[in-house]
């Protein structure tokens, strides 16, 4: 793989997934968000404040030692947004999708602080319940923001000589960051997505998208996060709605639609340039993105320049690469997760 190229391959078009048919793949765990730990059942009942939280694994326990494949999702559509990725991807070996509160068929508790914190939280809290050793971390839209948060935690504890904790967790041996965000100053939302989902109207109109599909389409379409040229299906509608509103889920966009202001008070804990030199190469990263995405496409730009180390892929479209050009992004994860050892055992870096 060479950096700052275009990846590709040719659209295969398959029969869409269905959100029934991709959460019953998966399954609902317990979950304590203030011991950031997975629990059994007995656990969960003898513990307040315990939520479920979905997450969909495959082909784990081949091996233990092997290097695992971690996906993050996008907002607001979660996992589900992975769906046409995932029947790509074939058999790489232990896959681990993680679902956090708030999105598809993950609790959605009301009074909740949803932050890039808790979700970095929970994706250690199934490192560790899963007994993961190593791993490629692929992420799409804002949890790039809960990957910066990890990259962090590994370097302080580097930099305390925190020896004890850092074995409890995996190795990153990849990142894959797509259509994210990496420098908070390279946003570029526009009105009608996130800016707006954040207001007293966004409110008023998640609670829409939650009654009605057709409330839902009409204002997904005016997101824009699909380029001019694609115009989705009402069957590929219709199964967004049903991933997104799942146990009434369409308030959490407005819920967690802060993230973008969250960088901008966190800018310099989650910025990649300053992450990356800390890193100093022990974690291979890669950067992907359109520059027709009108929300993150100066990110594209910015890592070029701020981060030289890092191989940059582009992708066509708009921001939903993943509906997009499902095959093409899943073709860019199979060349990273081949080039990092997915699937076959662990080995020290």
């Amino acid at each position: 793989m060479s950096g700052n190229r275009t990846a590709g391959l040719p659209r295969q078009d398959q029969p869409l997934v269905t959100a029934a048919e991709w959460f019953a793949g998966g399954q609902r765990i317990w979950y304590d968000p203030g011991s950031a730990r997975v629990l059994t059942e007995q656990e969960a009942a003898a513990t307040p404040g315990t939520l479920r939280v979905f997450e969909r694994v495959a082909a784990a326990g081949q091996d233990p030692d092997a290097v695992w494949l971690t996906m993050l999702p996008g907002f607001p559509d979660g996992s589900y947004g992975w769906t046409q990725v995932d029947r790509m991807l074939g058999d790489l070996g232990p896959r681990l999708y993680v679902e956090p509160v708030g999105q598809g068929d993950s609790d959605k508790p009301r009074d909740y602080p949803y932050s890039t914190v808790e979700r970095a939280d929970l994706v250690e809290a199934l490192w560790r319940h899963h007994d993961v050793r190593r791993t490629v971390v692929v992420t799409f839209d804002y949890t790039s923001l809960a990957l910066l948060e990890v990259l962090r935690r590994q370097l302080e504890r580097t930099a305390s000589r925190d020896i004890a904790s850092d074995t409890a967790r995996p190795v990153i041996a990849a990142a894959l960051m797509v259509n994210g965000g990496l420098f908070a100053d390279a946003h570029t939302h526009p009105w009608q997505g996130t800016p707006l989902l954040r207001t007293s109207l966004g409110a008023l109109a998640m609670r829409g998208w939650q009654r009605s599909p057709r409330a839902f389409g009409t204002g997904w379409k005016r997101a824009r996060v699909y380029s001019r040229d694609y115009h989705p299906a009402p069957a590929e509608l219709a199964e967004l709605w049903s991933a997104i509103s799942r146990r009434d889920g369409a308030a959490f966009a407005h819920n967690a639609a802060g993230f973008v202001a969250e960088h901008r008070r966190h800018a310099r804990r989650w910025d990649l340039a300053a992450i990356a030199r800390e890193l100093d190469g022990a974690v291979a990263l890669y950067v992907g993105g359109s520059e027709e995405d009108p929300y993150e496409h100066r990110q594209i730009a910015a890592t070029r320049e701020r981060v030289p180390g890092a191989q940059v892929l582009t992708f066509p479209g708009g921001h939903l690469t993943t509906s997009e050009h499902p095959d093409r992004l899943a073709a860019a994860i199979r060349e990273v997760a081949a080039r990092h050892g997915v699937g076959t055992p662990s080995r020290c870096p």
